[in-house]
């Protein structure tokens, strides 16, 4: 779970291009769960830039979530997979926990 500002880029229901500030609820290389208040459709594209480095990322939208009057949860999906969009590191794929 991590908690971070972003800015999602996407077009609202006029195919107008609009930009919101948004929150980050869960990550991981190929997406994650945002809080939205914009809404957006299954399979929508969307553009989410990283605030604290710039870096833009094209994605899709996978699910959408009504959970608040306030705001969608918006599960989304990378292009392709970019663990290093996220500031934290994720463990290599062959590595196993040790057994207690």
């Amino acid at each position: 779970m991590l908690q971070m500002k972003i800015t999602v880029i996407a077009e609202d229901t006029e195919h107008k291009p609009r930009q919101e500030e948004a929150l980050t609820l869960v990550v991981n290389a190929h997406g994650g769960l945002l809080k939205l208040k914009m809404d957006v459709h299954v399979g929508q594209p969307m553009r989410i830039v990283n605030r604290q480095n710039g870096v833009e990322e094209n994605c899709r939208v996978v699910r959408v979530d009504d959970t608040s009057p306030e705001f969608y949860s918006v599960a989304f999906e990378f292009d392709r997979p970019n663990p290093k969009f996220w500031p934290v590191v994720f463990p290599p794929s062959d590595w196993h926990a040790p057994r207690t």
